[in-house]
């Protein structure tokens, strides 16, 4: 036996599925940065399936569900430390990004999102004019 019995084990592994835990939180693990004119996202989703993915954007406000299947009731389980259910993550994105244009793809457990930063929100040079009469020779 991997553990010994615990009267409070189930309590206990209900309170951190639903409020997580410093350790493992119950929302899903993403980073997040700017690389050129691309943000990018990354959620880790391991042993996720990628058909129950759902990626929905809504003023600005990207939501990522996903759901990790319940093991089922014929196989003895030993241990179970990875949550099961359904994991949600919100995030709300800044103007200077073109939300019409995100690129999703999952590959090893990570689902990643491309989003192009908007053209209004890119570097760019302006160009000074001068007009020529307005000019004055200083002497010394």
């Amino acid at each position: 036996m991997l553990m010994r019995p615990d009267p409070f084990r189930e309590l206990d592994k209900l309170a951190q599925q639903v409020w997580g835990t410093t350790v493992r939180p119950a929302a899903m693990s993403m980073d997040a940065w700017r690389e050129g004119d691309k943000f990018r996202i990354e959620f880790d989703l391991p042993g996720v399936n990628p058909d129950s993915i759902d990626l929905d954007v809504e003023n600005n406000v990207v939501t990522v569900k996903a759901e990790r299947g319940a093991l089922g009731d014929e196989v003895e389980i030993l241990a179970a430390e990875r949550p099961r259910g359904v994991f949600s993550r919100q995030l709300v994105l800044g103007e200077n990004l073109d939300t019409e244009n995100i690129d999703a793809s999952y590959d090893a457990g990570v689902l990643t999102l491309e989003i192009q930063v908007a053209e209004q929100a890119k570097p760019r040079k302006i160009a000074i004019t001068s007009k020529e009469s307005d000019r004055q020779s200083i002497d010394a």
